[in-house]
């Protein structure tokens, strides 16, 4: 547990804003030099790079929705969240470090996406894993981000049990 204010604030805001740093840049670079819809392999055709734009949230689901709509769950909403979730994180002290890293994970990814969402309308997507079983839909360095904190609290709830039983 993070006992000391100052470090406490300082490994959320880094965490923060290192993931928001590496999801912006690297959103950038494919903008910049990858054609829209373009694919290129990285590795054979398990993993490429492409360009597209997604208008809703995770796996497209809400682009369809009427504006309004859309801009309260897609925008308003979670911004509300991410204020409330920084604001929680902030304020407790008591959190083991591995849920502030990956509380923090969470919350970059996030505003990494909402970023885009705000200044572009959609979130620039680019990876494409495919194992013929295993495939994911296309995404980005944001959505590793949240996943990556979604994993740490997994990891962190799976070794409490074994300890604890």
């Amino acid at each position: 547990m993070l006992r000391n204010r100052r470090i406490h604030i300082i490994l959320i805001l880094a965490t923060v804003l290192i993931n928001i740093g590496c999801d912006q840049v690297s959103k950038h670079l494919v903008r910049e030099h990858v054609e829209y819809q373009q694919f290129i392999p990285l590795v054979d055709h398990h993993f490429t790079l492409t360009n597209v734009e997604n208008s809703g949230a995770f796996l497209s689901m809400g682009d369809r929705l009427d504006r309004p709509y859309k801009f309260f769950l897609l925008t308003l909403f979670p911004s509300l969240v991410l204020v409330a979730g920084f604001g929680w994180l902030m304020w407790r002290r008591d959190l083991p470090l591995l849920s502030v890293l990956a509380t923090g994970f969470i919350l970059g990814g996030g505003i990494g996406n909402l970023f885009d969402r705000i200044r572009f309308g959609s979130v620039t997507d680019f990876l494409h894993l495919d194992f013929g079983l295993f495939q994911t839909g296309i995404f980005n360095l944001a959505d590793v981000s949240i996943m990556t904190g979604l994993g740490i609290f997994l990891l962190q709830a799976v070794v409490q049990t074994k300890t604890q039983g």
